[in-house]
């Protein structure tokens, strides 16, 4: 079933090109996901449309062509073959465009695919594009994409001020409904850069990528999938813990375990002690090996987590299920990873995902409750400011 034609930011300037008639001269943040439904790349598109006005290309982490598969791992600045224009990496040296970068822009064009989690950096990449346009006086224009998990349902804690890094530097909660265009909205309301956004059109905020018609192209390695985002926002609280999230294997995001996991029918079980039945996927018990990451070349037992429902998917409340059954089935196996995490070299990476530096004696095994308001917390004036910036209308709530 799909809910009718989605067509992108992207697809809009394709057909409507005086759109860009005042952008003067174009820089282009994109990656290869960015592409039309027919899989015509943006800079190729754009290439096409702004002839010699397009003069730079920009990547997010992951990469220009998104091969790069794990946290700070830097890539360099490049030239594109096809085009010859240069590439500037925005995960290298730096993570905001420089002065030199931006010189001979009037316009730095957006075109990503985010992925509806908030630890995703290329929010934190979009704002800071934004803060080095407002510097330098540039406009910064938005090609907008659906949101693959929704546009209505929040889950997670919004982050504390005092927990801000690369993958949280605003106020939003782990699944935070909106789409990149709202998001930069939304953060340009601090940051005061002149923006524009072209706008998604046929998009319904209740849909989900696989309702919509169009392919997925992976995102950066390790989101090969929809079935892998839908996921996502929560199983990537993950890498915060040493159980493997299923890097290194064919199903990153969904096969979840460790060695010192004895039984993964008894970690179901305890999954299922805290939330009953989980809604949307069904906890199938699986054992695996990666080939890289945490417990390389050493067999893992688990479960995998199998996706059948993806409105029902309630990914963030699983996670600290499976979090904390892992410590009750596991022993003294279990561990909090250690610094540095997306290049904070002091704080428990645990504390950066879930945006607090109190989530771990929350989750601890005499504390833990699945309906303690600490996993919501913020989520409500979250609710009451986004509300403002919103391109698409609906109503937000936080996910029962």
């Amino acid at each position: 079933m799909t809910h009718g034609s989605v067509v992108s930011g992207l697809e809009r300037l394709a057909g409507a090109p005086q759109l860009a008639a005042k952008w003067g001269r174009c820089g282009l943040l994109c990656n290869q996901a960015s592409v039309t439904a027919k899989f015509l790349p943006a800079w190729e598109l754009l290439s096409q449309l702004l002839g010699p006005r397009l003069v730079s290309l920009f990547g997010p982490q992951h990469g220009f062509a998104g091969v790069v598969q794990d946290n700070m791992i830097e890539t360099g600045h490049a030239r594109h073959r096809s085009t010859g224009l240069p590439i500037y990496s925005l995960y290298s040296e730096t993570r905001e465009p420089t002065a030199e970068m931006l010189a001979g822009l009037d316009t730095l064009i957006i075109d990503l695919q985010i992925v509806g989690c908030r630890i995703y950096t290329w929010k934190s990449t979009i704002a800071a594009c934004l803060r080095a346009a407002k510097r330098d006086g540039k406009r910064v224009v938005v090609l907008d994409r659906p949101n693959p998990v929704g546009g209505e349902l929040i889950e997670g804690r919004v982050l504390d001020a005092d927990a801000h890094s690369f993958v949280g530097q605003f106020p939003t909660p782990m699944r935070h409904a909106l789409t990149a265009g709202e998001s930069a909205q939304f953060f340009n309301a601090e940051i005061g850069a002149e923006l524009e956004v072209v706008a998604l059109g046929g998009w319904r905020p209740d849909s989900y990528w696989h309702e919509l018609g169009r392919p997925w192209v992976l995102t950066s390695p390790n989101l090969p999938t929809p079935d892998a985002v839908y996921v996502y926002p929560g199983t990537v609280m993950l890498e915060g813990t040493n159980l493997s999230e299923g890097r290194g294997t064919g199903l990153p995001f969904q096969l979840i375990g460790a060695p010192y996991v004895k039984s993964g029918a008894a970690l179901i079980k305890r999954i299922e002690d805290f939330i009953g039945k989980p809604p949307g996927v069904f906890l199938r018990e699986a054992n695996f090996q990666p080939t890289s990451q945490k417990w390389q070349g050493q067999e893992c037992n688990g479960l995998q987590i199998h996706v059948i429902e993806p409105h029902k998917v309630r990914s963030y409340q699983l996670t600290l299920a499976i979090i904390k059954a892992a410590m009750d089935v596991g022993g003294d196996g279990f561990s909090w990873q250690k610094p540095p995490y997306e290049y904070d070299y002091n704080t428990t990476p645990i504390k950066l995902i879930v945006g607090s530096h109190q989530v771990t004696e929350h989750i601890s095994r005499e504390r833990y409750q699945p309906n303690d308001a600490f996993w919501t917390h913020g989520v409500d004036a979250y609710i009451k400011e986004v509300e403002r910036y919103l391109l698409y209308k609906r109503t937000l709530r936080l996910a029962d």
